[in-house]
């Protein structure tokens, strides 16, 4: 659960803007202590809470059905178990599985291929995309303009006097920051809290993640924010759907990035099912088996994962899958899933 401190900001006439109570949020030391924001959108109390209650409200989608946290459940750190979800106002399967939404003030581009440079630029996509939210961003501002509460709440959060969209992807981008896990066993053993301890199997899932996955699933963010091409695929000839099954090389257009996705946080990994941009591993020892001897060759395998230009077979003992398992067990953060502070507020 994030920490708030107060302090005061300006608006873009740099003027003060009232609100009740500025503040920032924190978050503990092994995730860096203050959570980063940009600094065109600085916290507020009014604006998370606007925020929260635009992710939960189907206002945001075409007929009214769906909201951001349809396919982002509390209960599943704002995953949704669904592959290719069906559930957007098309009924269309979409094309990528619905990433879990956890730490992603620390994130560095988002979406599979980070085609959103940051939280402000993310919310736009999902909301005007016609198989996800499909509603114009013109029908969304006269939508939340006619509504009996938002113009006010704006009003209280931003100092404007209607409703724009930039306000609108602001507060979404704050309350996305606010969802800050960080206190699962490991977090507590790491930080030396309420007398926590990695039984002897966790101690050895840790070792072998540390020798076989830290190398991209880094620090205490359990990514390293880049792009890698794990083997999934060997045949990149389709060009369909403006490259979308390429990974970053649709961004970039650099061979390099060619089949590259962006590495998912391990925190809540159990919890999070099914794994990879497609959703095609049911479960985690689907994903070992992969790694163990599923890694497709090809001139853009991720040079972490090839030894003498062919596939690397990490052949995970039975043991080694009880330890390493083990370990992401402990990766899950229950009061994540079950804080009220970021919970649906159209529940209470």
């Amino acid at each position: 659960m994030p920490l708030y401190l107060g302090f005061l900001a300006c608006n873009e006439s740099g003027n003060p803007v009232p609100q009740s109570p500025e503040f920032k949020v924190e978050a503990p030391w092994n995730l860096g202590t203050e959570v980063p924001y940009e600094e065109r959108n600085p916290f507020s109390k009014d604006k998370i809470e606007l925020g929260r209650m635009l992710f939960y409200d189907p206002i945001l989608s075409a007929d009214n059905s769906i909201s951001c946290g349809s396919c982002h459940l509390q209960s599943k750190a704002f995953s949704d178990g669904t592959a290719l979800t069906k559930i957007g106002v098309s009924g269309n399967p979409l094309l990528r599985h619905s990433p879990s939404l956890i730490n992603l003030a620390w994130m560095e581009g988002l979406f599979w291929d980070g085609g959103a440079k940051d939280l402000e630029s993310l919310a736009f996509g999902p909301i005007t995309h016609p198989d996800e939210m499909g509603l114009s961003l013109k029908e969304m501002e006269e939508r939340l303009n006619a509504h009996a509460e938002y113009p006010d709440l704006f009003k209280k959060a931003f100092d404007v006097n209607e409703v724009r969209r930039v306000e609108v992807a602001r507060a979404l981008a704050q309350f996305q920051r606010t969802l800050i896990s960080a206190d699962s066993k490991y977090d507590q053993w790491k930080r030396k809290e309420n007398g926590a301890v990695l039984d002897p199997l966790e101690k050895k899932g840790l070792g072998l993640y540390e020798k076989y996955c830290s190398s991209c699933h880094s620090t205490d963010l359990f990514t390293d924010n880049s792009y890698h091409n794990n083997g999934l695929n060997d045949d990149f000839s389709d060009k369909s759907h403006e490259f979308i099954f390429l990974g970053r090389f649709r961004i970039s257009f650099d061979s390099s990035d060619m089949g590259a996705f962006k590495t998912p946080t391990l925190r809540n990994i159990m919890l999070t099912a099914p794994y990879m941009h497609d959703g095609r591993f049911s479960t985690i020892d689907e994903v070992l088996d992969h790694y163990s001897e599923g890694i497709k060759g090809s001139p853009y395998l991720d040079e972490k994962l090839q030894k003498d230009g062919k596939p690397i077979k990490f052949k995970f003992s039975p043991e080694d899958r009880k330890s390493l398992i083990a370990f992401l067990n402990s990766l899950t953060d229950q009061k994540f899933t079950t804080d009220p502070s970021i919970s649906d507020p159209f529940a209470e």
